[in-house]
């Protein structure tokens, strides 16, 4: 049985890693909830075997199950909620904005590797910027 979950493991990063490097933002939340099903199915597996439950006085401590992986699968699936509200905050927001959910490329970024220097950079007043932002993407 852990041979089959190892292999779910495996196929639920390997398309949650695809999806991430797509460039929707749908793609990409969809990338993220697979990693977060992979994180906690894989704290199942290193969990072990199932056992008695881990109250002190009720059972010998070889009975037991580790509470370790428990505690910690808690932890993953919290993460995974609320990384994934934020990426819809921002899906909503992308689509509020532009209209689609497609992730588009930083200038500024292209700029550094492509080796260019701030200086030849048009300058724009801060009043420009302001006004651009206020008035929304044409």
């Amino acid at each position: 049985m852990s041979a089959a979950l190892l292999f779910a493991v495996g196929g639920l990063t390997s398309v949650g890693i695809y999806l991430i490097t797509a460039r929707s933002l749908s793609q990409i939340i969809l990338g993220f909830s697979l990693l977060g099903h992979a994180t906690v199915l894989g704290l199942l597996v290193a969990g072990g075997a199932a056992g008695d439950a881990p109250i002190a006085g009720t059972a010998a401590v070889a009975d037991m199950s580790n509470p370790l992986p428990q505690a910690l699968a808690l932890t993953a699936i919290v993460i995974s909620f609320g990384l994934t509200l934020f990426l819809l905050a921002l899906a909503v927001r992308q689509q509020h904005l532009t209209g689609d959910d497609q992730v588009e490329d930083d200038l500024e970024d292209q700029r550094i590797a492509q080796g260019q220097p701030a200086e030849n950079l048009p300058e724009e007043t801060t009043e420009e910027i302001t006004q651009s932002i206020e008035g929304g993407i044409p």
